[in-house]
């Protein structure tokens, strides 16, 4: 979860992009940049969209490299490589590839049964956003969810949509944007696979077998090409699934999240003692201010979370945006309407005081992890946020034997707190080569950038030095 800075969208040089908005954030973004209006997809069954798009202030990201002025007629196209299909039966007569304009087409247990049990991939969590109104094509999300087909038989399958606007992705491209547009070119409507407002990493590209999750990437790729639209970006994929989409001709862009991981701690106690002595102390100081103030958290699980506290939550949620000038990308429908589907992914924590509600925090949570989403409060209280964003949910992870805690993307102040850098990888693909061959020189210097970063990163790490064994 954020330290709730605003971000700056977009970033200025290759130079700056550790600090541009290259990595992920969870803070909410401000949505007050002027907007210019787009052209349609040509491609026949693609949305048609004249909604007029946000931009950013002009960044130049790519303003130093040597971008050739716009041609009298549209450049020809960049045709990605499909990726390499493995060895296998020939069954490609068989099946049929096709775009769904909501998620509701797809049968929820067989969505469910390429996932695995990461919720915010789940058909639960994708088609309640829809469901809710949160994503839609009135909000600049027009559902395009790709899947492969053989028979009723779904074989593999890719949230994606397509996005009139960069907001709620976490990985910047308004720099992008914005050279398109001083070229009089149009960059939005592009494609989109991630998971609307969340950051988190995991699969994107879902299959039975590593033929038929190819095969979708291979119509995917030549339908994103022959609709004419800018761009494709699949956001926060697996390592592997990045490695197979470099092949295929993607670039691949790199950024940081803080997780924390179990090293098999009995307790929060038990944690602290790995940490050194003075990162262990402000954090027992931390947590005293809050105890002392006379607060405590109520931890509620999916059914034990009622109206009331819904209420009461989103409420702290839209103050958080509010405060950084924003409105909220969720409704209270949404949180409402995916609990009843998947109660046990749903953890509330309400932190009161005298028996009143100060602050809340949202997580979602499996078998194996706990994500940080989303927290507000209704009043001050020094290092409350810290408290119920990071030392709970530690605390929780340890009790409930889980592995990880995600604590959200960016934020250095995690680090001092015991969560670990982790790098996270995007992949691009850019229609016109003019602009693909910036981009590429672009993310190439930016992945050394963040190397560094995470280098320096990794040598800051709050842990007391592991004893070299005997």
């Amino acid at each position: 979860m954020p330290a709730c800075r605003a971000t700056r969208a977009g970033s200025t040089s290759a130079s700056t992009a550790l600090s541009s908005g290259s990595a992920a954030t969870d803070c909410p973004e401000k949505r007050n940049a002027p907007a210019t209006a787009t052209k349609p997809l040509r491609a026949a069954g693609h949305a048609t969209r004249t909604d007029r798009e946000a931009r950013c202030p002009a960044p130049t990201a790519l303003s130093n490299r040597r971008t050739p002025s716009p041609p009298s007629r549209r450049p020809s196209l960049h045709r990605p490589r499909p990726p390499k299909a493995p060895p296998g039966k020939n069954t490609a007569l068989r099946q049929h590839f096709r775009l769904h304009s909501a998620l509701a087409e797809i049968p929820a247990d067989q969505w469910d049964a390429l996932t695995g049990d990461q919720p915010t991939l789940s058909h639960a969590y994708l088609s309640t956003l829809e469901s809710s109104g949160c994503v839609s094509p009135r909000s600049g999300w027009t559902p395009r969810h790709a899947a492969l087909w053989e028979g009723d038989q779904l074989l593999a399958a890719l949230p994606a949509y397509l996005k009139s606007h960069s907001y709620g992705e976490y990985v910047f491209d308004w720099a992008w944007a914005e050279a398109y547009h001083r070229h009089g070119l149009e960059y939005y409507p592009k494609w989109l696979s991630a998971i609307p407002f969340t950051p988190v990493p995991g699969a994107r590209i879902l299959g039975r077998d590593a033929m038929a999750r190819h095969s979708l990437v291979g119509h995917l790729l030549e339908t994103v090409r022959e609709s004419g639209a800018s761009s494709l970006h699949i956001l926060f994929p697996t390592d592997e699934e990045a490695t197979w989409l470099a092949d295929a001709g993607l670039e691949i862009r790199h950024g940081v999240q803080f997780h924390w991981q179990n090293a098999g701690y009995r307790d929060f106690e038990d944690f602290l003692g790995r940490l050194a002595q003075p990162k262990r102390k402000k954090i027992r100081q931390e947590r005293r201010k809050v105890a002392d103030a006379g607060v405590v958290f109520r931890i509620l699980r999916g059914t034990e979370i009622g109206a009331e506290e819904w209420a009461y939550f989103h409420a702290c949620y839209s103050r958080t945006y509010a405060e950084h000038r924003s409105t909220p990308y969720l409704t209270r429908r949404f949180f409402e309407d995916f609990c009843v589907l998947a109660p046990e992914a749903c953890v509330l924590m309400i932190a009161e005081r005298a028996g009143t509600p100060v602050a809340a925090s949202f997580f979602l949570c499996d078998r194996h992890t706990l994500y940080g989403r989303y927290w507000g409060s209704t009043e001050f209280i020094p290092c409350l946020h810290f408290e119920a964003c990071y030392y709970q949910a530690i605390d929780y992870a340890i009790r409930q034997g889980l592995q990880r805690f995600e604590g959200g993307a960016q934020g250095e102040h995690k680090l001092s707190r015991g969560l670990e850098p982790v790098r996270t990888v995007s992949a691009h693909w850019i229609a016109d080569p003019r602009f693909r061959d910036a981009v590429a020189r672009f993310l190439a210097q930016e992945r050394g950038g963040m190397e560094a970063y995470l280098d320096e990163l990794s040598e800051r790490l709050p842990f007391r030095p592991t004893p070299d064994p005997a």
